[in-house]
């Protein structure tokens, strides 16, 4: 029987972001400038679809912001801070099936 050779450890291990940090990244990359309405946000981002659990799960940006009780942001902080009870509902709900729900809850 022949061992496998040591894998190399030195390299960190891959993280996934979701939520409010994928979301403050895209805003980062697309340089969106604030005070901004939602659709300003929406048409300068090309409506992305933003990651809200680890499992991958996705919510377009637009949907999002429909679920807000208002469409003006004066801050990308603001905007942020509102957002975050979206994507959290999202992730806590157990959104999925129940096979996505199985799989996530596998090592594999």
């Amino acid at each position: 029987m022949a061992a496998r050779p040591p894998q190399n450890s030195s390299s960190e291990p891959e993280t996934v972001e979701f939520g409010i940090p994928a979301l403050a990244a895209r805003l980062e990359d697309a340089r969106v400038t604030f005070p901004a309405t939602s659709d300003e946000l929406v048409a300068g981002l090309d409506d992305p679809s933003i990651p809200y659990d680890v499992a991958g799960h996705t919510v377009s940006l637009s949907e999002a912001l429909e679920e807000l009780p208002r469409d003006r942001f004066e801050t990308q902080r603001e905007l942020l801070d509102l957002l975050h009870p979206v994507f959290e509902e999202r992730r806590t709900s157990g959104a999925g099936s129940v096979v996505d729900r199985l799989r996530g809850l596998l090592p594999f």
